[in-house]
């Protein structure tokens, strides 16, 4: 078994690299594209957001289509995939989307200093793992694996998407590209600051480009694992 599964890092931005606005979510895909998205999720085991995505987005994580809900079950998995996230200050409402919905295991990777406060307030509706003074991605990747994840979807934030790049984590890069601007430098951003593998020196593989509808998907092979299926 590989010591971490086969992630895919997925997200949308904008013509000038947002993923939302200050203010509020804002949707940077079609229907067409929500589709799918919805089918990758459904190809994985399990599907990380970082705490702040949890708090703001408020995602429900679950796989949309009927079809692809009963696929899973056919084969003997829950509808959706497990539920992850990451989070130092355990500041999460157990009431959140991400822990109501859905029959899927969730699990809450939390830094060692909050885990009693993180158990307290979200068992039983998620297992808290302990992760360590700081909750480093690789040693996620490596639990997750231990716990039958062989495929792992990474959904934002921007903190999250910069520590499993920066850490050479990605196996593959579904990058959407919205037609329009954000312009505001005070919203997030797909990647923050950080020294990537990919660089001038080193520049990525572009493996797949396709347009659906308005928006453009670009695929990228980040390392040699990566699957064209």
């Amino acid at each position: 078994m590989p010591d971490r599964p086969y992630t895919l890092l997925s997200c949308s931005v904008s013509i000038d690299g947002y993923i939302g606005s200050p203010v509020s979510r804002l949707l940077l895909s079609n229907d067409a594209d929500f589709d799918r998205v919805d089918a990758v999720r459904a190809s994985c085991d399990a599907i990380l957001v970082g705490a702040n995505t949890v708090r703001l987005d408020n995602p429900r994580l679950l796989v949309r289509s009927q079809a692809r809900r009963d696929e899973r079950t056919a084969r003997g998995l829950a509808p959706s995939p497990m539920k992850v996230t990451v989070t130092r200050r355990a500041e999460l409402d157990a009431g959140a989307a991400f822990f109501t919905t859905g029959d899927a295991e969730k699990i809450v990777y939390c830094a060692s200093p909050r885990v009693t406060d993180a158990r307290a307030r979200l068992e039983p509706r998620a297992t808290v793992v302990d992760g360590g003074n700081t909750v480093e991605m690789r040693k996620l990747s490596t639990d997750l694996a231990a716990r039958g994840v062989e495929r792992l979807m990474v959904e934002g934030g921007g903190k999250v998407h910069t520590q499993f790049l920066t850490d050479d984590l990605v196996d593959e890069l579904q990058l959407v590209i919205a037609p329009m601007f954000v312009g505001d430098s005070q919203a997030p951003r797909f990647v923050r600051d950080g020294h990537f593998p990919w660089n001038p020196g080193q520049r990525a593989k572009l493996a797949d480009v396709r347009q659906i509808g308005d928006v453009v998907l670009l695929r990228y092979a980040l390392s040699p694992r990566f699957r064209d299926d």
